[in-house]
């Protein structure tokens, strides 16, 4: 039995450096110049929805919560760390958060109860510094949108979600030429570390 799990091993090990060039796709959000550009000047795509793309490929978009509890975990508040980390990289932006619940009780008091749960999101991303005026909308849907279809109690449904949804009236590098200004500073932003302990002294609170 032994000489066969090695076998096995040795198996996945060589399947796994098989891959051939071009195996990972590129999805064209970022990298792929000509395409955005051309996607943009035709209008099928915006500067929104690159930068949503973005978001939700490079930041864990997500929360959960405990059984009807608004509370944030450690865990929720590691996430929504790293997610106040990239939405100060984008001033221009505005951001939404869904609040969502599982099956389990009435419809109203899930409306409410996911209403708390996005309050409690929103309320801990400005305590990062974020301008509550960025966080436009904080909207409950309640148990009407699972993730799992399921009646009983399910982690997975008690979320709330948190999206790109649009950029900051009047702002003055939005469409005028000055976009790639937002690029570039960015392109700076990156190279700052990322100070692990101001992390750890943030996940004792709450």
């Amino acid at each position: 039995m032994e000489k066969w799990i090695i076998t096995l091993g040795l198996s996945v090990a060589v399947a796994g450096c098989t891959r051939e060039a071009g195996y990972e796709i590129d999805q064209g959000t970022f990298g792929n110049a000509t395409l955005n550009n051309i996607q943009v000047m035709n209008g099928e795509l915006t500067y929104g929805q690159i930068l949503a793309q973005r978001f939700a490929a490079e930041v864990p978009t997500q929360i959960n919560f405990a059984f009807d509890s608004a509370q944030l975990d450690a865990s929720a508040q590691r996430i929504l760390l790293q997610q106040a980390a990239w939405i100060k990289q984008f001033p221009e932006a505005r951001f939404r958060v869904y609040g969502h619940t599982d099956a389990v009780g009435s419809t109203a008091y899930n409306n409410r109860l996911g209403q708390r749960r996005a309050n409690a999101a929103v309320a801990f991303l400005t305590r990062q510094g974020i301008s509550r005026s960025r966080l436009e909308a904080v909207v409950s849907f309640g148990k009407s949108r699972p993730l799992v279809a399921t009646s009983d109690r399910d982690r997975r449904n008690r979320r709330t979600v948190t999206e790109v949804s649009g950029f900051v009236d009047r702002h003055p590098n939005l469409l005028d030429g000055k976009y790639a200004d937002v690029i570039y500073r960015e392109y700076i932003a990156s190279a700052t570390p990322i100070s692990f302990i101001q992390i750890g002294e943030s996940d004792s609170g709450e």
